[in-house]
């Protein structure tokens, strides 16, 4: 039923629904309004009330993905922004993107996972790539039903090695032409800092009259705002670097900003430096100073090749080996805590000087070399010391000669 109220002329409806009237303003002055809110109205009862909601398919993922990725790049770090960001627009998309959010089963799964094998993607990249798939999932409650189904690549443990003192002396003369590369090679190796704590470190987090830094942010709660001593190497490569920057102010980067500025020489254009932004990355020196090999008659750098590529050597280079290929730089790090550990630094000091807060990670950064564990082998197999364990000494140190009969005679007592 319709009608008319109030001077205005509003059109009321008014019906009656389960037992109960229903009367209710349409907020219109028209008649014909009223009439298709009054149909409104009542459909929308009778769908609650028998449970019947309107179904739609859901999205195609390309279009999930990109839902999913803008609501979540407020809550995560950069870093972790672009390995996501890559994982969809690099491989999901390209893959899945025109199937219906759905249609994705445990079948298409193992297929996409075959597909990134025959492509060489290492099990870690790969798991990457799959949890950003099962978040995307998740957001629209398609998870649950594959969880079950859904296999992880297994990753290995133990991915990093700690240099010798050999390769380690290779590195620093391998960096030492570019004095950039050098001086975040000698902090990683002195500090156990890891590449985003250096690439990020400001000058007023350094205190070179303490000879000291405090870590800004970091990947770990237990990490964020360590205090670091600077020791020798280290100290002398930051002096150093800093008298680069004479005019340089507190909240200024240490490792700034260069395009084109050629920050890695000797003479860098000061004008194209900002030190307001970090430098983005190092990626091109490191691969640099790790893939090339030196020619044992002319000395020339170079990447492996038949011969040296000098005209007046040309020597035979092809079967030297690299021993810094496959490095990583956080390998710096897993190297300095080996060092730690193997100069008998207590946990709790490692774990303070790395930022972690478990032992697990302590177990997984340590790397005791074969050298170090001969060392403590062969301590063990020196000649007993007299005065421990001489003709006069027992196990227990409260026991004396003939105590063993008067303990058992007074046992059977």
């Amino acid at each position: 039923m319709l009608y008319k109220r109030g001077k205005k002329g509003i059109w009321y409806y008014s019906f009656e629904f389960g037992g109960k009237r229903i009367h209710e303003s349409s907020k219109s002055t028209s008649k014909t309004v009223a009439r298709e809110a009054e149909r409104a109205r009542r459909r929308q009862l009778e769908q609650s009330w028998n449970q019947i909601t309107r179904r739609t398919l859901p999205p195609s993922f390309e279009r999930a993905a990109n839902d999913w990725y803008e609501a979540a790049k407020p809550h995560i770090a950069e870093r972790t922004k672009a390995i996501y960001g890559d994982a969809v627009r690099l491989h999901l998309k390209p893959a899945l993107g025109s199937i219906l959010l759905c249609d994705i089963d445990a079948t298409r799964i193992a297929s996409y996972q075959a597909r990134r094998k025959a492509e060489e993607a290492s099990a870690r990249t790969l798991n990457k790539e799959l949890q950003v798939l099962r978040m995307i999932l998740k957001r629209y409650k398609l998870w649950a039903n594959l969880q079950g189904d859904m296999k992880f690549e297994r990753e290995q443990d133990e991915v990093g090695q700690a240099l010798s003192r050999e390769d380690e002396a290779r590195l620093l003369e391998s960096c030492a032409s570019n004095p950039l590369l050098h001086t975040v090679v000698t902090l990683a190796l002195n500090t156990a800092l890891r590449k985003s704590e250096i690439r990020l470190l400001r000058w007023n987090q350094v205190d070179l009259f303490k000879r000291s830094l405090t870590v800004g942010k970091s990947k770990t709660a237990g990490g964020t705002g360590r205090p670091i001593p600077l020791n020798a190497p280290a100290y002398a490569a930051l002096v150093k670097w800093a008298g680069r920057f004479p005019e340089s102010k507190a909240e200024d980067y240490v490792f700034p900003a260069c395009e084109d500025a050629r920050i890695d020489t000797q003479h860098p254009g000061k004008s194209n430096i900002d030190p307001s932004r970090p430098i983005k990355s190092w990626r091109t020196a490191w691969r640099t100073a790790t893939r090339t090999i030196e020619c044992p008659k002319c000395g020339k750098r170079q990447h492996p090749a038949a011969s040296c590529r000098n005209p007046e050597c040309k020597t035979d280079i092809s079967s030297l080996k690299n021993p810094l290929a496959g490095l990583r730089f956080h390998d710096l790090r897993h190297t300095c805590i080996t060092k730690l550990a193997e100069g008998q630094a207590s946990e709790q000091t490692i774990m303070a000087i790395a930022g972690h807060v478990s032992r697990k990670m302590l177990e997984h950064y340590s790397h005791i070399r074969m050298e170090a564990k001969r060392a403590a082998l062969d301590a063990i197999a020196q000649a007993p010391n007299p005065v421990s364990f001489g003709a006069g000494s027992h196990q227990n140190p409260h026991q004396v000669p003939g105590s063993e009969n008067r303990e058992v005679a007074n046992s059977m007592n």
